[in-house]
């Protein structure tokens, strides 16, 4: 119901701007910085090919395998341990209010000449909580009982996932606010469009890489089975 309703919203507001809302033909942009797509993709191969541009989308790419596992695997794992689904998904509602006013936090240490000096400093305390992730992982099964999980456990992964959002948006508001530095304002969209596609497919190919790992590089033991191994999901499934 909830996915219907914001669905059918979405599908009138976009229909009455595109049936309402009118072009100013009047106002002439003064200088138009590409004439199709050839011309844009022309373009965006000109500024990859920029040394400075490269280098910076090298390091972007690479830059979040360290946690890319505790990123995308933890709640997998939590879920693997017993904690229900609909637990974590209610832990998320208390963010909310945290990931709309931390980006205003931190666009004041971001609004600089240095934007990255923020996402270098908390590179170090998110990689941190990724090791604390895996501890809590390690930790969860210990703390279980029959009525199912003790409230300081919940209050222990509020605080953890609090925490990993600040770091997480340090970061995050960090690379645009540089991105947006950076990028030519004659050709804004283009280039700052490049810039955050290539920061985007840095945090997505690490957690895929991270989520296609995590069997082969799991330690299985077969209880009750003499002479068989779980070291391989065939093995496993029998």
């Amino acid at each position: 119901d909830f996915l219907f309703f914001w669905g059918a919203v979405f599908l009138i507001t976009t229909t009455l701007v595109a049936l309402l809302k009118k072009e100013n033909k009047e106002l002439t942009p003064t200088k138009e910085e590409t004439n199709g797509i050839t011309d844009t993709y022309r373009l965006l191969f000109s500024i990859i090919k920029m040394p400075a541009v490269l280098t910076f989308c090298l390091l972007i790419l690479t830059a979040k395998v360290g946690f890319s596992a505790a990123d995308a695997v933890t709640g997998l794992k939590l879920v693997e341990e017993g904690v229900p689904k609909e637990h974590l998904a209610l832990l998320a509602v208390p963010m909310v209010p945290l990931q709309i006013i931390l980006p205003l936090i931190i666009s004041k240490y971001t609004a600089g000449p240095q934007p990255l000096n923020t996402f270098y400093k908390a590179m170090p305390f998110r990689l941190l909580l990724g090791l604390e992730f895996a501890f809590l992982v390690w930790w969860t099964p210990k703390v279980k009982h029959e009525g199912g999980f003790p409230v300081y456990y919940y209050a222990v992964v509020l605080l953890s996932y609090a925490l990993h959002q600040i770091t997480l948006y340090s970061m995050y508001v960090a690379i645009m606010a540089f991105n947006a530095k950076v990028s030519d304002p004659l050709i804004g969209g283009t280039y700052m469009t490049l810039l955050n596609t290539v920061s985007n497919l840095g945090g997505n190919w690490p957690s895929t890489v991270a989520l296609w790992l995590v069997d082969p590089l799991t330690v299985k033991e077969c209880a009750g089975a003499q002479d068989q191994t779980c070291g391989t999901t065939l093995a496993a499934e029998v």
